[in-house]
């Protein structure tokens, strides 16, 4: 294949892969805690020997998926009025149990299972100091400290967990707003817990949408160029066809 149709279509596999990032950031809009990210892509170079007319060994340049970089800048903290709505302000994140092991996340959208655990939205139990905090009716209002303790009438519940790592961008997303590390994790000493509050994702959707239709102009323009040179391979062909033997 020509090295300019490889090109081409090495470009064009990188703005599809640009439109799938940007596409799930704009379905993450809502997501409380959802970190936005961005496709990252490096040049990769590469030498080829000369076509006809050229001459000495040729240097190509292709487009190379490098993976994804996360913002994360911090969300809006919106009033939801929910008792178990908590928002984190500084860096942290909250502990969660689950059947694969432990797992992080900034939502906090959470609430109590039939048990009385405090657990998120796909039911998994939020880790306190001492394991799952459980509510139960007797504890009467529960109210959540910037510290993370819960307490209600009768005193002290538990401590809601806040850890932080030493390199965030290690996190490694599974899905459900949570990630997973094998970073050992450390106490979050600066971060603030905000009950009734959620911290929105970081996502802006007029930005999006204006690095989407960038995205979609350069892939039309590479697709333009590779048809018009297909269409000039197309023509020579045609031509050598006609020529007499």
């Amino acid at each position: 294949m020509d090295n300019s149709l490889l090109v081409s279509l090495s470009q064009q596999i990188a703005s599809f892969r640009s439109m799938d990032v940007i596409a799930n950031n704009l379905a993450n809009v809502s997501t409380p805690g959802f970190k936005r990210e961005a496709a990252k892509f490096e040049e990769y170079v590469t030498q080829v020997a000369p076509s006809e007319g050229q001459t000495g060994i040729q240097t190509v340049s292709f487009v190379k998926d490098a993976g994804v970089m996360r913002d994360l800048a911090e969300g809006n903290v919106t009033t939801t009025g929910a008792t178990f709505d908590t928002a984190i302000e500084g860096q942290g994140y909250f502990a969660v149990q689950t059947a694969q092991g432990e797992r992080y996340t900034r939502n906090g959208h959470f609430s109590l299972d039939a048990s009385g655990q405090i657990v998120t939205s796909a039911g998994n139990p939020v880790m306190g100091d001492g394991g799952p905090i459980t509510i139960t009716p007797d504890d009467g209002d529960v109210h959540i400290a910037a510290d993370g303790t819960v307490s209600g009438k009768n005193g002290q519940i538990g401590k809601l967990r806040l850890v932080d790592f030493p390199n965030d961008r290690a996190l490694v997303k599974q899905g459900e707003s949570l990630y997973s590390t094998t970073q050992a994790p450390g106490a979050a000493s600066d971060a603030k817990v905000r009950q009734g509050m959620l911290e929105s994702s970081n996502v802006q959707p007029v930005i999006e949408i204006s690095h989407m239709i960038e995205v979609m102009r350069s892939y039309e323009a590479t697709a333009t160029l590779s048809k018009s040179q297909e269409d000039l391979m197309r023509q020579a062909i045609d031509k050598l066809g006609t020529m007499p033997n």
